[in-house]
């Protein structure tokens, strides 16, 4: 981390060993991606019995990272040891998470392109699109979204996901645009 570990505490002192604690944990991040540029924790307690121990324990991990930040608030639980092993379990998988995105382990999705219904066979349960550069691409009633193969006609405007099919491209997922008609 390029700035120290901040530990900051609401409502309850913080010993050593808590700290310690807080702090091993803080550098186990690291190993998952080297990237984090600062780490906040706050432990807080939101309430107390009456003269008495706390309800509850609140941790929040904030994880400053470049171009983005990571925020983690667990949900309260009665021993702090336990809310604080859960604060930054869920903020390794959120960092392992970020560290795939960054490196481009992570499937992005494609972008979906325009094209015209150009024929229609309702009984058969397929259909062909033609793109904009005239190449004609075979769908499936079960690659239209949200069921509305029965509300598409000749003519129809969609953004589809093309692949290679065992006899030539195919749309995998096909939506209806916001415009439904080609202008004629």
């Amino acid at each position: 981390m390029q700035t120290p570990l901040q530990v900051t505490a609401r409502n309850l002192e913080i010993d050593d060993a808590t700290r310690r604690l807080v702090e091993r944990h803080a550098k186990k991040l690291e190993t998952f991606s080297p990237r984090i540029t600062s780490c906040h924790v706050t432990i807080e307690v939101p309430q107390r019995f009456p003269a008495g121990p706390p309800i509850a324990y609140n941790v929040r991990v904030d994880l400053h990272l470049p171009g983005d930040e990571i925020v983690v608030k667990r949900q309260p639980h009665p021993e702090l040891e336990t809310a604080i092993q859960n604060a930054f379990a869920a903020a390794g998988r959120r960092l392992q998470d970020y560290a795939r995105r960054i490196r481009g382990d992570v499937k992005r999705p494609a972008a979906l392109e325009r094209a015209t219904v150009t024929r229609l066979c309702p009984f058969e349960d397929y259909g062909f699109l033609t793109t904009r550069d005239a190449r004609e691409v075979y769908f499936h009633r079960h690659s239209v979204v949200d069921g509305a193969f029965d509300r598409l006609e000749v003519g129809t405007v969609v953004r589809f996901a093309e692949e290679m099919g065992r006899q030539g491209p195919q749309a995998s997922t096909v939506a209806i645009s916001g415009r439904h008609r080609q202008p004629t």
